[in-house]
């Protein structure tokens, strides 16, 4: 099953220490270094992203609805909030979707829907840790013949996560 990853634009750079410094200078600054991490990120990892920011400062993205760089950015329509938006996209999505927002309110509504909700920190931490895996040996090179294709141990029923935590786990790997 392919993953549409869906982040909260503006949430995401507010977040994120090195975006935010460059939206102080301009906005467009700001979301412009995020859709080129995304990029990056989507050359490693070949998941559907959506970026969502509220529309009333679009500056450096012309349309309402544009991709860049295989990054789709969408913007929310004049008396239309993000956060609106991200809650069609959920709805629309449903288990498909891995939403990207410390919005309580849009975490909640992105959950119901069967969505699997993901903080802006933890998403980058996986932002990291793609970028690093693109500059990084392969594997074969790695890792000693010994290690690979070992089996781990098995858990036990007892050791096992509720339904619903093992799917976002499962999908939250996939990042």
């Amino acid at each position: 099953m392919p993953l549409h990853v869906i982040i909260d634009g503006y949430n995401f750079i507010r977040q994120h220490e090195g975006l935010s410094a460059l939206e102080r200078q301009a906005l467009e600054f700001g979301r412009q270094a995020l859709v080129e991490r995304l990029a990056e990120y989507r050359r490693t990892k070949r998941h559907k992203i959506t970026l969502v920011f509220d529309g009333s400062q679009k500056y450096f993205f012309p349309d309402a609805n544009t991709s860049w760089k295989g990054v789709g950015i969408k913007f929310s329509r004049h008396g239309e909030t993000a956060d609106a938006l991200i809650k069609k996209m959920a709805l629309r999505e449903k288990e498909k979707a891995v939403v990207v927002s410390n919005d309580r309110d849009i975490g909640r509504f992105a959950e119901a829907q069967g969505a699997t909700v993901l903080a802006s920190g933890k998403f980058e931490e996986k932002l990291r840790m793609a970028e690093m895996m693109g500059q990084e040996m392969p594997a074969s090179e790695s890792e000693p013949e010994q290690y690979r294709g070992k089996p781990t141990k098995k858990k036990g029923p007892a050791k096992k996560l509720p339904k619903k935590a093992r799917r976002a786990q499962k999908k939250t790997g996939k990042l």
